[in-house]
């Protein structure tokens, strides 16, 4: 029998992959190295630039391109960018000494709060009453396999189970999905 297995995109380098666990991100130990390298950068950018717009005093008028850019949260290019169209008015003090008016940033752009941070997905929330799940025994009578198979699939997927009593509930939402592409591909090989 074949079995269907899910496809995942890796997050850093976007090969499908095979995932090891359901909350597998990433396609190999190497990906999972680079994200925890960007994530580390991330945070010590972030804290330079906090550092950075707190060194600055709040009564200067007038302040410098890598200050604005720590305090704004806007890019370099995009500030000379502004100068150069005029719609940030800017004085050059000689070479790299371009300075810009506190005020009219703040017209311009918010300050600066945080990095915006990739928020974390909710987790599912699983109905697990009775009603909503089928018993291992069902599960092997409906889609013919074994209750060994069935209690593989449901480690290997991490599906959440429930027992009350001597039976042993796994819900519905994950286990039809689960075996319905199975059955089709299985038909479709016959």
């Amino acid at each position: 029998m074949a079995i269907n297995r899910i496809q995942k995109e890796c997050a850093v380098c976007g090969k499908m992959f095979i995932p090891k666990t359901v909350t597998s991100m990433y396609c190999s130990r190497k990906c999972g190295e680079v994200a925890y390298k960007r994530k580390v950068a991330a945070k010590k950018k972030d804290e330079q630039l906090k550092n950075a717009a707190a060194n600055v005093p709040d009564a200067r008028q007038y302040i410098s391109i890598s200050e604005a850019i720590s305090i704004f949260g806007v890019s370099r290019s995009t500030l000379y960018r502004l100068i150069r169209l005029g719609q940030i008015p800017a004085i050059n003090l000689g070479m790299r000494l371009v300075r810009i008016d506190r005020k009219e940033l703040e017209s311009v752009f918010p300050a600066r709060k945080s990095t915006p941070q990739t928020e974390k997905p909710a987790p599912k929330v699983y109905s697990l009453e009775p009603e909503d799940c089928y018993t291992i025994g069902e599960i092997a009578k409906k889609f013919g396999i074994s209750e060994s198979t069935v209690y593989a699939h449901i480690r290997k997927y991490s599906i959440p189970t429930r027992q009350i009593g001597r039976f042993v509930y796994a819900p519905k939402s994950e286990i039809n999905p689960l075996y319905t592409g199975k059955i089709q591909a299985k038909n479709n090989s016959l």
